[in-house]
């Protein structure tokens, strides 16, 4: 059982890298392997995804309101807008992602939490995030957002269970690549963390309650309290000083990340 400062760090951890692009499953394996901690157990699992997911739902709280009024209504028979069909792209865009984790969930877990992978996949895919970032500065008109758009970061978001990979970089990646601009990438790709996240949280609750485990209440509180303040912040402050850095900042933090991780691999 983690005691309470490694929960601290944990949860601000989880919180941080679940919204930035620089995978949280390659910086969650630092303190097991560097610091020989234990398993934080599913309990644990479950309290920084309730955190992470309240952090996205607190921030977009008025457009996630009028999403659901306009779809609402749509349903009812008022004119498709923007915001009703936005329901539609996330919902449908969560599909491929949801269809991984159903179906591959369990091999992804058995043979592909290794470092190698996890340092591919990191060095990999930022190096993706860069050439998307470098054209996104130098694209024409932002394209608009659509069915079949969404669709394609959707299936791009079913790469994201492959540790390394970061849900949040990939999904931005595409968008980038797509034609999107920075802000409507992050954007978007912060709202499609929505049902992925819900989902994931409820397979794991179920998991909890069919698996009889103790469960340590304030610890678990305390992670749901952490991983929510962080990620609040964390997704507060990047969509601040994205136009200002862009995305490279982070491409550079992955090459040097996957650099260490195959260093901590070889060693």
């Amino acid at each position: 059982m983690i005691d309470f400062y490694q929960a601290v760090v944990l949860a601000i951890v989880q919180g941080l890298t679940e919204f930035l692009p620089v995978s949280s499953s390659a910086h969650l394996l630092f303190p097991s392997l560097l610091l020989d901690w234990v398993d934080q157990g599913l309990a644990f699992d479950v309290a920084v995804h309730v955190g992470t997911l309240s952090a996205v739902l607190l921030y977009y709280r008025a457009d996630l309101l009028r999403m659901a009024t306009r779809w609402l209504q749509s349903l009812a028979g008022a004119p498709a807008s923007d915001d009703s069909r936005m329901v539609w792209y996330l919902a449908l865009a969560t599909i491929p992602a949801g269809l991984v984790g159903l179906f591959m969930g369990d091999f992804i877990e058995e043979h592909l939490r290794t470092l190698p992978v996890i340092a591919t996949t990191t060095l990999v895919f930022g190096l993706l995030l860069g050439v998307a970032d470098r054209r996104a500065r130098h694209s024409g008109p932002e394209r608009t957002l659509n069915l079949s758009v969404a669709m394609l970061i959707g299936f791009a978001q079913a790469l994201a269970p492959v540790p390394g990979v970061s849900r949040s970089g990939v999904t931005m990646t595409a968008a980038l690549l797509l034609g999107m601009q920075r802000q409507s990438a992050a954007r978007f790709s912060f709202l499609l963390s929505i049902p992925i996240i819900a989902s994931a949280g409820l397979l794991k609750v179920w998991e909890l309650a069919t698996g009889g485990a103790t469960v340590d209440w304030l610890l678990l509180g305390l992670g749901v309290v952490v991983s929510g303040i962080s990620a609040y912040i964390c997704i507060a402050a990047f969509l601040r000083l994205l136009d200002k850095v862009g995305f490279m900042p982070f491409v550079y933090y992955r090459i040097v990340l996957a650099a260490a991780l195959y260093l901590v691999w070889l060693v």
